[in-house]
């Protein structure tokens, strides 16, 4: 099953996908509620979709907002370590947070906030917390995942790397978009098997697999349930391969008026303009 949260009447509804391109409502307004209530709200889910309507044309928002974390992998695949001159290979899970207010959904402008930001692009597997998990060992982690989505997790460089400023470079408003949708595990019967890649105006910039993640998703939950208590709706991205605009030569940043365009295999397709968010 394939759930996507949608704007039905000028309020968000989640929606159950039918075929490409038809939705079919729920009775939820936030996807967080549906996932809370656990098997339960997946019945409602299929219920739904077993009795209603397919609705054509529906805006996609972003499948999830206000997670109690965002938390993502900063250096999760070796050849992008290999890019970045100042990164070396963890020894364990390497972490950091976005806010939630940085989330956007499928189509909203990514907005650069200043002339001299240097906004860079990375494609990302995502996964959401289902239920509360703690002290997690990893041969149980896939029991706590509700489901998968793509991620940009758009970076400002310039104060990421001069200043050191994780926060501020992740944490940009609209710098986090999500979706187009979110994939039960039910669709995705291995994701550490899957292309990843990315595109700015149609041109390949990534180009990887998850096979080539160091840190597994199981290893990843058992590590951070070992320190933070995660919560259903949380949401963990597992870090970003190579081909950055950051480390090309020359470096090749976002500009207001390019396109980008991230895809995970079997989990969907994200494509997000950029805009200018100053004023001239």
């Amino acid at each position: 099953m394939r759930l996507v949260t949608v704007e039905f009447e000028g309020v968000p509804r989640v929606g159950v996908r039918s075929g490409s391109e038809g939705v079919v409502l729920t009775d939820y307004a936030d996807m967080k509620d549906l996932i809370k209530d656990g098997e339960a709200g997946l019945a409602r889910a299929r219920a739904a979709l077993e009795s209603g309507l397919p609705r054509q044309g529906l805006k996609l928002l972003a499948p999830l907002t206000a997670p109690s974390k965002i938390l993502c992998s900063g250096i999760n695949y070796a050849a992008h370590s290999d890019e970045d001159a100042h990164a070396k290979l963890p020894a364990e899970p390497s972490v950091f947070s976005k806010l939630p207010s940085s989330i956007i959904g499928p189509n909203e402008a990514i907005m650069i906030p200043a002339p001299d930001c240097q906004a860079d692009y990375e494609v990302e597997l995502a996964f959401i917390i289902g239920k509360t998990a703690k002290h997690v060992p990893k041969e149980r982690a896939f029991d706590y995942i509700f489901g998968y989505t793509v991620m940009n997790d758009v970076s400002e460089r310039a104060r990421q790397f001069r200043l050191q400023h994780e926060t501020i470079g992740k944490g940009v408003d609209t710098f986090c978009p999500i979706g187009p949708e979110i994939v039960l595990p039910d669709e995705l019967a291995d994701p550490s098997q899957l292309r990843i890649s990315a595109y700015v105006n149609g041109e390949l910039r990534q180009d990887a697999h998850t096979s080539q993640q160091i840190f597994s998703i199981p290893v990843m939950i058992e590590y951070l349930t070992s320190m933070f208590t995660l919560n259903p709706g949380d949401i963990i991205s597992t870090g970003t391969p190579a081909g950055c605009g950051a480390f090309m030569n020359p470096p090749q940043y976002l500009q207001p008026g390019d396109h980008v365009t991230v895809e995970v295999e079997g989990v969907g397709r994200l494509s997000n303009p950029v805009a200018a968010g100053w004023k001239a």
